[in-house]
């Protein structure tokens, strides 16, 4: 279960949005969003935090507008949150998901 996607951003820069399975024992999923240079850089900070088997095959689930314009206002430029997407639930920033 790992699907996601990327955009563009206008300044050349790129969000890269994976659906990950959580890595806390409970199960389920997490969606992660990073905000890089070029999708390379995002798939490597990732993958520095312990996520070693993060690819990004295809565009099959780009990050939506809202999910973009959240990791923009997000000083680490690395946020997620569970999946499927719950409403209620805000963005946590990447220590939280570490704890």
């Amino acid at each position: 279960m790992s699907a996601g996607g990327f955009c563009k951003l206008p300044n050349g820069s790129v969000v890269v949005a994976l659906t990950l399975p959580s890595p806390v024992e409970s199960g389920g999923a997490v969606r992660m969003i990073v905000h890089a240079v070029n999708r390379a850089r995002a798939l490597t900070r990732l993958r520095n935090l312990g996520l070693r088997a993060v690819y990004l095959r295809g565009n099959a689930e780009p990050p939506t507008p809202d999910e973009v314009t959240a990791v923009l206002h997000h000083p680490d430029g690395l946020i997620w949150r569970t999946a499927p997407n719950s409403l209620q639930e805000l963005w946590h920033p990447i220590r939280a998901l570490r704890r």
